[in-house]
């Protein structure tokens, strides 16, 4: 981990009151060289985990790849990432379609679940649920909550290395909630008004986050995945997904990728 200067000690208390809690502007006292060692951590967790996390071959399913990868492209190249070229972004397909989910770990580790592409219906849909966990890894929220849990001294501590044993407690915590990790409302409310921006400047609809919990809503018998367990209601969050999208002016005209979409889910294992 990258030694934290006393100066971004004073910096971080002078900056603590103008600064927004969980969006871009939150505290974070972890560099970015941390994120992506944190994110490393977690993949090599999961690699080490083949039963917990099945991931799908590449060699095996190219087409599945192919098609995942020009998605997330899409949105990557959207010029509206922060970090775009400072991350990995490394995209893997987790094999299990009982599990709704997909997530992104500090750094830029990029993993879907094969259930989550076959319950949606559209490429829009799916498009609009990467960009929000895109954006989780993007606007730092996952070290941000880190440094707003545990505290910035005590954070700026484990940093400079008073206290390496608590670094590798908070990390094993992290470690153990691979899939389900967890953020607070306000950086689930700003990754989605991201993922908005993030696809205004694709050829999706905008607000393709908003037709995910539109899904969820009109099948009220199917069980949450359990990144929504704790968060804003489905309702709210269409709303403000509608609101945002209407804000800054961008389409929520449905794009043509239905065939494309398809051919996605066709590729994927039976």
């Amino acid at each position: 981990m990258k030694k934290i200067s006393l100066f971004l000690l004073f910096i971080s208390f002078a900056l603590l009151q103008a600064c927004a809690p969980g969006g871009k502007n939150a505290i974070n006292v972890f560099s970015l060289q941390d994120d992506i060692t944190l994110g490393k951590q977690l993949r090599d967790e999961i690699a080490s985990k083949p039963k917990e996390y099945p991931l799908l071959s590449r060699q095996q399913y190219p087409k599945a790849y192919e098609h995942l990868q020009r998605i997330t492209n899409n949105i990557l190249n959207s010029g509206a990432l922060e970090h775009r070229n400072d991350f990995e972004w490394t995209l893997h397909i987790i094999q299990d379609d009982k599990t709704l989910n997909a997530f992104v770990s500090p750094g830029g580790y990029i993993y879907v679940y094969t259930g989550l592409i076959k319950y949606l219906e559209t490429e829009d849909e799916l498009a609009g649920v990467m960009g929000h966990e895109i954006a989780h890894a993007d606007r730092r929220h996952s070290t941000a909550n880190m440094t707003k849990t545990h505290g910035i001294e005590t954070v700026l501590g484990m940093l400079l290395g008073k206290n390496p044993g608590m670094l590798g407690q908070v990390l094993g915590g992290m470690t153990g909630k691979i899939g389900g990790l967890k953020f607070s409302r306000a950086t689930e409310s700003d990754a989605d008004e991201q993922s908005v921006v993030y696809l205004a400047k694709t050829q999706y609809r905008c607000d393709g986050t908003a037709g995910f919990f539109e899904k969820m809503m009109a099948q009220s018998s199917q069980q949450p995945p359990q990144w929504l367990s704790t968060h804003p209601s489905h309702e709210n969050r269409v709303n403000d997904i509608k609101a945002k999208a209407q804000a800054i002016g961008c389409s929520t005209k449905p794009s043509n990728n239905q065939s494309l979409y398809q051919d996605l889910k066709n590729s994927l294992p039976r």
